[in-house]
């Protein structure tokens, strides 16, 4: 069969020998293939065919958050493939660059007015560690710095978009990524902008990161 290994950079060996990330390959009956840690935290294995697990809503994915879809894969699992294309994909790997402190671009708001002005400031000004505890419901970072709020209360639960970066209770600032909850009632200091969703989800813990105001284009 062929596969390929995309996401994070991820390192490929199939019967021993190191592969190519971001190509497809050829494995043969027996190779024992092996995906190692390298560049990235999270990454996809294609394999021609697809796997051959029962669809719910349309998805053979599996969503952790609510349990739908096939279970999650365990050890000892055997999981049976679809019919491979005939067509061979083939191309270069895309090329890849890792920077020593990220720097995510936001948009701030909508409830931004629920913090002080020194903790807006700090927000933009601090660099933040990626915790242990992110996962794919959020990117959670740590610092020695709480962002105050200005407002007492809670708010009631509001709709949340995937990047929306919510302040809880510590201060601390949580990034919302793919298996975010619909909705939330902690303020959204700001929003990523959408093309940095994919660096937050490989960060790993002991990551660093910064937050830079952005502005997008406004269509004409």
């Amino acid at each position: 069969m062929r596969v390929a290994l995309t996401g994070g950079q991820l390192d490929l060996r199939i019967g021993g020998r190191p592969r190519s990330w971001g190509i497809a390959h050829s494995v043969r009956a027996g190779d024992l293939l092996e995906v190692l840690p390298g560049v990235g935290l999270r990454g996809w294995l294609a394999v021609g065919g697809g796997i051959e697990v029962p669809q719910t809503l349309g998805s053979r994915s599996t969503d952790t958050l609510t349990g739908l879809g096939p279970p999650v894969v365990r050890a000892g699992d055997r999981l049976s493939t679809g019919d491979a294309p005939t067509a061979e994909p083939a191309g270069e790997a895309p090329a890849s660059a890792t920077a020593e402190v990220m720097t995510l671009d936001v948009v701030p708001g909508p409830r931004d007015d629920w913090f002080t002005n020194a903790a807006l400031n700090a927000f933009f000004s601090t660099e933040y560690v990626v915790s242990p505890a992110s996962n794919r419901t959020a990117l959670r970072l740590d610092s020695d710095v709480t962002l105050d709020r200005r407002r007492a209360g809670e708010l009631l639960s509001e709709g949340m978009v995937t990047g929306s970066i919510q302040v809880a209770n510590n201060g601390r600032p949580l990034v919302f990524l793919a298996d975010h909850p619909v909705t939330g009632g902690y303020p959204v200091i700001a929003v990523m902008e959408p093309a940095g969703l994919a660096a937050c989800a490989q960060a790993r813990p002991g990551d660093r990161a910064r937050f830079r105001r952005w502005r997008p284009e406004r269509p004409r």
